[in-house]
């Protein structure tokens, strides 16, 4: 068990308003700069020493879904519902590229590990695009709307949920390489850092697992809402979900969670909005629409560490890549950034 020698505190740095249900938030690679999203299209890069606005960027026309950063830092990536992906230039604030995502609505975006390719969904179409914005190979349809999508740590290969279950597919072929078949429809996806499992939280209100290479599953139901929060722990140990009012984190290591009980932390007044574990430490954070903000400990004795009112219902949750500042962005536009 990892020992702390203090409990973490958090303490405000900044605040921002961009006046708009935050829908997408993430951290430069080099902790320099955060990229918030509103729904209604317009991206905004904040300096993260003073929370001023580097760039305001158009966005998308018809409301922005997603962003992500590539992991040199050189190119953000926006999706919207105009059918467009775009990748600008965050020292600069110009767009590089507009690519076609095959859709009315792109809906998810997400980089390889080593930032070589970008994938989007739209709807039934993968999109598989280089790092230049060129496209490098458009998958075949899949037989359902795609919910959610994962590069394996490794990044050799994309993970594509929706009704039905899970399909792997490989930069370098059309056909998925492998697939988990489920009769249900996934919401959210999410790889361990280790690679060895798959998690998807599910629309009847559970959560299922995988072991990729085994193709084993399991199923744990009895949640109150459909889930759609999920996060890892750094060690792949831990898997906190949403789906409810209470924080649920299931222990992964030995045997798996399979015929164990979870741990529940309850400190929320409303079904959870946001699930966030440190990059590499230990801390897992939590939000709500009530407001509050809580740190916890799942390894501990004493489970909660602190929790605070951001006085908004809380829509997104980012810790930076060195876990000391963590970002918040809520439902009506305020933005956060906590030193931890």
């Amino acid at each position: 068990m990892a020992r702390l020698t203090a409990p973490p505190r958090l303490a405000l740095r900044w605040t921002h308003n961009i006046n708009d249900h935050v829908i997408a938030i993430g951290w430069s690679p080099n902790g320099s700069t955060v990229a918030v999203a509103s729904v209604a299209g317009p991206v905004f890069l904040l300096d993260v020493a003073s929370g001023t606005i580097n760039f305001q960027l158009s966005g998308h026309g018809f409301g922005t879904t997603d962003l992500a950063w590539s992991p040199d830092g050189k190119r953000l990536a926006t999706s919207g519902q105009d059918g467009k992906v775009r990748l600008w230039n965050p020292a600069t604030g110009e767009i590089l590229s507009e690519l076609e995502g095959g859709a009315t609505w792109v809906e998810h975006l997400a980089w390889s590990p080593k930032g070589e390719f970008l994938v989007s969904a739209a709807g039934k179409k993968l999109r598989l695009w280089n790092s230049e914005g060129s496209r490098a190979r458009a998958y075949k349809d899949s037989l359902s709307t795609i919910a959610a999508i994962d590069w394996s740590p490794r990044g050799k290969e994309i993970a594509a949920a929706g009704y039905g279950g899970v399909s792997l597919l490989r930069p370098d072929a059309d056909e998925p390489v492998n697939q988990f078949p489920w009769k249900g429809s996934l919401l959210t996806l999410a790889w361990s850092p280790d690679g060895k499992m798959l998690a998807g939280g599910a629309q009847d209100c559970s959560v299922h697992f995988w072991y990729v290479k085994s193709g084993k599953d399991l199923e744990m139901a009895g949640y109150p809402n459909k889930v759609r929060e999920l996060s890892w722990d750094s060690t792949s140990r831990f898997l906190a979900t949403g789906g409810g009012e209470a924080v649920t984190v299931w222990d992964c290591s030995g045997k798996g969670p399979a015929g164990s009980k979870p741990l529940t932390f309850e400190l929320h007044e409303k079904p959870i909005s946001a699930l966030a574990f440190q990059n590499r430490g230990p801390f897992l954070a939590s939000a709500a629409p009530d407001g509050k903000l809580a740190i916890w400990y799942p390894e501990g004795a004493k489970k909660l560490q602190c929790a605070i009112e951001f006085n908004e219902a809380i829509s997104k949750l980012a810790w930076s890549a060195s876990d000391g500042r963590l970002l918040v962005g809520g439902e009506n536009g305020a933005v956060g950034m906590y030193s931890v």
